[in-house]
C-alpha cells in the first residue's frame, strides 16, 4: 500500500492530481479551475460571484469568504448579495463589462448561488439577464440549491420547471467530480450559447464529500461542427431589440444548446448492448439510486447484457438532447425513466419519440395503467428503485436470479419500512437563546411568524405564534386579514438576517395600509439560521431605528440584556427608548395599544455565536457559573418556565425529580435566575472540572471486555453506518474515513 502526502489547502492550491474535499468545497475550486483554463488559452479573464445563503448552500458563501485570497489571486471577485434577485442582476452586470469602453479583461464568467426559493423570487431578473444573454467570453453557471425531502425549507422544492420558464438550460451532475466537469461545461456552454446555465445541488451530493481529480487539463470541450453560429453570435449585445432577443432565444439558442450538448456527451449511454431490450433513462442523484439498485438486484455489466439492460445517463435534463435520445431508444420495448420529484425528463422523451413508429413503451412516475409507479413527492431511494425495476424486468424476462434477488430487496424494504415513532425530536432554541424570551407575548395577543430560528416558536403553543409567509413577506398577510376580523392589533417577528435581505420592504408595506401591527426586530448579529454568518453589509440597532422611523414608524423601543452598552451619542431614531429585556411584557402592551406601525428592537447575541465566539476569545466570557442545590430545589420548575432554556434539566434524586444545570450546555444567559427559588447559587471565578476517565478496576478501561469487530473482506464494497444528529461529530467522522480512504 502507497499513501498520499496530503494538506487541508490540496482542495484548493494542489494544481493537478487527486484532492478530497467537500461538494462545496468543489463549487468553490470550480471558478479556480476555470480561470486556469483560461490563462492555459490566453484568455485575461475575471470571476464574479454573488448569490445568498440557503441549505443545501447554506456554507458556500463561508467557505468563498474563507478562500478569499485564493480567490482575488486569481482574479475572482466574491460579493455576496443582499438577497437573490439583486445578485442575479450583479451577475448580469458582470456580462455587460465588455460592451462599454474600459473594460481591462476579455470577458468575466460569474456563477450565482441560491436556494430554491431564491430562484422563485428571482425569476423576474433571470428571465432579463437570460433574454439579454451571455458575454461571448464570459458566461453565467446558476447553482440551484433544491431541497428535495422538504428537510430544512418552509416548502419541498424543485428549480427545474422555474427555469423552464426563463429558457434556461439545466445541468444535472451526479457526483462531485462531475460538481467540477460539468460546471466547466456549464460556463463553456454558456459562452456559446449565450444562455445562461442552471447546476442542479441537491443536499445529497453537495453535503458529501470524496477524492477527484483537479487537472485543468482534463476536460476536453469540444466546440460543436454541425451547427453554423449565426453573424454576431449569439452573445449579449447592446443596443439589442426585444424581438430580436426572443429570436435568438427561442431559435439559435437552443439549437447551439442541443449541439452542444451532442458534441461533448452531456447524455451517454452505460452499458450499450445490440441485445437491449430495456433501457432505463435517468439523472442527477436518480442516476446513483438506479447504479445502487442494481447493486442490490446483482446486475452488473455481464448481468445486464444477458437481462437485455441498457442505461441512458441525462446530464442535461432540459432541454434533452433528442437525436442522443431517439438513437438510444432505437430497438428497446419499454423504457423506464427514474428521476425525483416532478417528471420532467418523461414528458421530454415521451414527445420525442411521439413520431417514432417503433417507439417502445415508456413510463416512468406511472405505470401503462395510470398507476403511481415512482412518486413525485418525497425522494427516492435505491431499495424503491431496485423493486420497480425489479418487476419491470421479470415482466419480460423470466430469471430465477433476479426473482431471487427482488426477494431480498422486498424482505429489506418491509424492514426499512418506516414506523410511527414513538418519540419526536421537536426542533428547540439553544441554551441561552435571546429567541426563548424575546418571543413571549403578552396575554390574549398572538404573533405571526417569519424566516429565522424564531420560527421555531411555532411549535410551542403557549407561545401563540403562526402565519409563517415567504421571506421578506412578514407582516404583509395581516394587511389582508385586518379589515375582516375582530383582532385589532398583532405582532410580527422579524430576524435581522431577513430585514436586511427584503424585511424592511414589507415593513413600509404595513406602513402604508395603516395596520395596527408591532414589529419585534430580532437583532441577534448574526444571520444564525445558517451556521452564524455575518449580515451581508453594515446593520446594527440604531441603523435599524433610523430605517423604520423613515418608514413611519410610531414609537421605536429597543429592548437588550445589556442597556448600558449603548454610548450617549448613539444614533438612534429621535424618540428611541431603550430599555432592558426585563420590561418586555410591560413595553409590549404599550405598543400593542398605538395605532399604525409600532416596532420593537430586541437587541441580544445569538448563544450559539457567543459560544463559539468564546472559545476563540473573540467574547467576553464572564467569570460566573449558575448551580442549583438539589438539596433545596423542590422540583416546581418556575426557573424552566422563565428561562425556556435546553440546560436547565431534570436531575432524578432520591427525593424525587430536582432540577440542575447542564455546565456543558450552559451558554450564560442568566435567565434562569429570575424566579424566586434559593437553590440557586452563583459561582464567580469558577471553572468547571473536566469528569475523571472511566476505568475498570484492572484499568485496562471501560471498553477492554468488548471483542474486537470482524472486519469484512475487501473484495466487495461494504458500508460504515455513522448514527447521531447534527453537533454530534457525524460529519467529522465520515470526512475523516473519507480522507483516510483519499490518503
Amino acid at each position: 500500500m502507497t499513501t498520499l502526502a496530503v494538506a487541508l489547502d490540496d482542495k484548493y492550491t494542489l494544481r493537478q492530481g487527486r484532492v478530497y474535499l467537500t461538494g462545496i468545497q468543489a463549487l468553490v475550486r470550480l471558478p479556480i479551475i476555470q480561470r486556469q483554463r483560461d490563462r492555459a488559452a490566453g484568455l485575461n479573464t475575471g470571476g464574479f460571484i454573488s448569490g445568498y445563503r440557503g441549505s443545501p448552500l447554506g456554507g458556500y458563501d463561508l467557505a468563498l469568504g474563507q478562500a478569499r485570497k485564493l480567490l482575488e489571486a486569481e482574479n475572482i471577485r466574491f460579493q455576496p448579495g443582499v438577497n437573490e434577485d439583486l445578485a442575479a442582476t450583479s451577475v448580469w452586470g458582470s456580462q455587460q463589462v465588455n460592451l462599454f469602453p474600459g473594460a481591462n479583461v476579455d470577458g468575466v464568467f460569474g456563477i450565482w448561488y441560491g436556494k430554491a426559493p431564491g430562484v422563485d423570487r428571482s425569476l423576474d431578473a433571470l428571465k432579463h439577464a437570460n433574454s439579454a444573454g451571455t458575454s461571448a467570453l464570459g458566461g453565467v453557471l446558476m447553482l440551484l440549491g433544491d431541497d428535495h425531502g422538504g428537510v430544512s425549507s418552509t416548502l419541498v422544492s424543485q428549480s427545474e420547471q422555474v427555469l423552464i420558464a426563463a429558457m434556461i438550460p439545466v445541468l444535472n451532475p451526479s457526483t462531485i467530480q462531475e460538481y467540477v466537469d460539468f460546471g466547466l461545461l456549464g460556463i463553456a456552454l454558456s459562452r456559446y450559447s449565450g444562455c445562461w446555465v442552471g447546476f442542479k445541488a441537491i443536499s445529497e451530493t453537495v453535503e458529501s464529500s470524496g477524492s477527484i481529480s483537479v487537472d485543468p487539463e482534463r476536460l476536453d470541450i469540444v466546440i460543436p461542427d454541425d451547427f453554423p453560429m449565426p453573424a454576431g453570435g449569439l452573445g449579449i449585445r447592446d443596443p439589442d431589440p426585444l424581438v430580436e432577443q426572443e429570436r435568438r432565444l427561442h431559435g439559435p439558442k437552443m439549437a447551439a444548446i442541443a449541439a452542444f450538448a451532442r458534441a461533448n456527451g452531456l447524455d451517454r449511454q452505460i452499458w450499450p448492448s445490440p441485445r437491449a431490450r430495456v433501457g432505463i433513462v435517468t439523472s442527477g442523484k436518480a442516476y446513483r439510486d438506479v447504479r445502487e439498485a442494481l447493486i442490490d438486484l446483482g446486475i452488473d455489466e455481464a448481468r445486464a447484457r444477458e437481462l437485455g439492460l441498457t442505461l441512458y445517463k441525462v446530464g442535461l435534463s432540459w432541454p434533452l438532447e433528442t437525436q442522443g435520445a431517439i438513437t438510444f431508444a432505437l430497438g428497446l420495448e419499454e423504457i423506464v425513466v427514474i428521476e425525483e420529484k416532478r417528471g420532467l425528463i418523461e414528458d421530454q422523451l415521451t414527445k420525442a419519440l411521439y413520431h417514432v413508429a417503433q417507439r417502445p413503451t415508456i413510463v416512468g412516475k406511472c405505470d401503462e395503467l395510470g398507476q403511481v409507479l415512482l412518486p413525485s413527492q418525497g425522494t427516492l431511494n435505491p431499495l424503491l428503485v431496485a423493486q420497480v425495476l425489479g418487476r419491470r424486468l421479470l415482466a419480460r424476462v423470466d430469471d430465477a436470479r433476479l426473482r431471487q434477488a427482488l426477494q431480498r430487496v422486498n424482505e429489506r424494504a418491509a424492514r426499512a419500512a418506516p414506523t410511527p415513532a414513538a418519540l419526536v425530536r421537536t426542533p428547540f432554541f439553544c441554551s441561552g437563546c435571546p429567541h426563548n424570551r424575546s418571543t413571549k407575548l403578552p396575554d390574549g395577543s398572538r404573533a405571526g411568524a417569519g424566516i429565522g430560528c424564531h420560527g421555531m416558536a411555532m411549535f410551542m403553543p403557549e407561545r401563540r405564534t403562526s402565519a409563517i409567509t415567504h421571506m421578506g413577506g412578514e407582516g404583509a398577510n395581516w394587511i389582508g386579514q385586518a379589515p375582516f376580523t375582530g383582532t385589532r392589533h398583532i405582532f410580527q417577528n422579524l430576524g435581522d438576517g431577513t430585514y436586511y435581505h427584503s424585511g424592511l420592504l414589507a415593513i413600509r408595506a404595513a406602513a402604508a395600509a395603516g395596520v395596527n401591527i408591532t414589529y419585534k426586530i430580532l437583532f441577534n448579529d448574526a444571520v444564525a439560521m445558517t451556521g452564524g454568518q455575518p449580515h451581508d453589509g453594515p446593520l446594527n440597532a440604531a441603523l435599524i431605528t433610523q430605517q423604520v422611523a423613515a418608514e413611519g414608524a410610531r414609537k421605536i423601543y429597543v429592548l437588550t440584556d445589556e442597556p448600558d452598552k449603548y454610548p450617549a451619542d448613539t444614533q438612534f431614531a429621535p424618540g428611541t427608548l431603550v430599555r432592558h429585556r426585563d420590561q418586555l411584557e410591560e413595553v409590549q402592551r404599550e405598543l400593542q395599544d398605538i395605532p399604525g406601525l409600532t416596532v420593537l428592537v430586541y437587541d441580544q447575541a445569538c448563544a450559539a455565536e457567543k459560544r463559539r465566539k468564546r472559545k476563540r476569545g473573540l467574547y467576553p466570557d464572564p467569570p460566573r457559573r449558575v448551580v442549583i442545590n438539589d438539596r433545596v430545589c423542590e422540583g416546581c420548575g418556575d426557573c424552566s418556565e422563565k428561562s425556556n432554556c435546553m440546560a436547565v434539566k431534570p436531575v432524578e434524586t432520591e427525593f424525587g425529580r430536582k432540577r440542575g444545570i447542564d455546565q456543558s450546555d450552559c451558554n450564560k444567559d442568566f435567565s434562569c435566575l429570575e424566579g424566586f427559588c434559593p437553590s440557586f447559587v452563583t459561582v464567580e471565578g469558577a471553572v468547571v472540572r473536566k469528569a475523571a476517565a472511566l476505568a475498570t478496576p484492572d484499568g485496562a478501561g471501560l471498553f477492554a471486555g468488548l471483542p474486537s469487530p470482524a472486519l469484512p473482506a475487501l473484495d466487495q464494497p461494504y458500508d460504515v453506518l455513522v448514527t447521531g444528529i447534527g453537533g454530534s461529530g457525524v460529519i467529522t467522522v465520515g470526512a475523516l474515513l473519507g480522507m483516510a480512504a483519499h490518503i
